[in-house]
């Protein structure tokens, strides 16, 4: 229980109580003037009932604002996880889109690689063919004798 209502309830209690020991006085009868008469009656019980109507129109506009709040404050939250949930599939989105760019780029990447690992290997096969060709017409260039 909140300190408000806890106070709310001490001060009926207080009110109550105050109305039961001077209740005579409440209960006698006043005249009382209505503008355009008089009219008899008992004026703490009218202030009582007066203080009861207010009482609970307040209450019940208390009520109404609490209300509306918690349905205004729903309805945000409502908003908020929409807002959150596209931002999730905009951000899966780019994050998708992002993979499929990096796995072309790779594709890409890994081809040109090969490109040019087949060229250098190429090449290297004909340098050495070269040098192979070199040592077969004339041994005698490397220093090394030739068994045959």
């Amino acid at each position: 229980m909140s300190i408000r209502s806890l106070l709310l309830i001490v001060f009926f209690v207080l009110v109550a109580l105050f109305a039961a020991v001077n209740w005579s006085a409440f209960a006698a009868p006043t005249e009382l003037s209505l503008v355009l008469g008089t009219v008899t009656a008992p004026v703490g019980v009218i202030m009582l009932c007066l203080m009861a109507l207010l009482t609970i129109a307040f209450l019940t506009y208390a009520m109404f604002l609490q209300t509306s709040v918690l349905f205004e404050s729903r309805r945000h939250a409502k908003e908020i996880q929409a807002q959150r949930e596209l931002a999730d599939k905009a951000e899966a989105s780019r994050f998708t889109e992002l993979r499929g760019y990096l796995a072309t780029r790779i594709d890409a990447l890994e081809q040109d690689l090969k490109k040019h690992i087949d060229e250098h290997g190429n090449s290297l096969a004909a340098h050495i063919g070269e040098v192979e060709d070199r040592f077969s017409r004339d041994p005698s260039r490397t220093g090394i004798e030739h068994p045959l």
